[in-house]
């Protein structure tokens, strides 16, 4: 995703930890090297200082952006209705994987 800028870097420490507890399967600088994934699952399973502390770091604006590019099987029902709510957004049919 392009239009996501770098996060700040005084917030770098916060990310990192963030990133261990959240996808603990990788290393922590893998999942901020993708930032779709890594926004999509604080999102969806983070906490509410979590949540602030990407806000802070990336901007609401990337927030916004990532419920455009969502990866399939990140976000449940309850969180992909509530981040559209959020941004007052008309909710559309969440990701679908697909399998061939």
């Amino acid at each position: 995703m392009e239009n996501v800028t770098a996060p700040k870097q005084e917030r770098l420490a916060s990310l990192r930890q963030i990133a261990a507890e959240l996808i603990w399967w990788q290393p922590p600088e893998v999942s901020l090297s993708q930032p779709v994934r890594f926004l999509a699952q604080v999102m969806a399973l983070g906490t509410w200082q979590e949540v602030r502390t990407i806000q802070e770091a990336y901007g609401k604006d990337a927030l916004r952006e990532i419920l455009n590019e969502a990866p399939p099987g990140v976000f449940d029902r309850r969180s992909w209705s509530y981040w559209h709510a959020v941004f007052g957004l008309s909710e559309p049919p969440m990701p679908q994987r697909s399998f061939r």
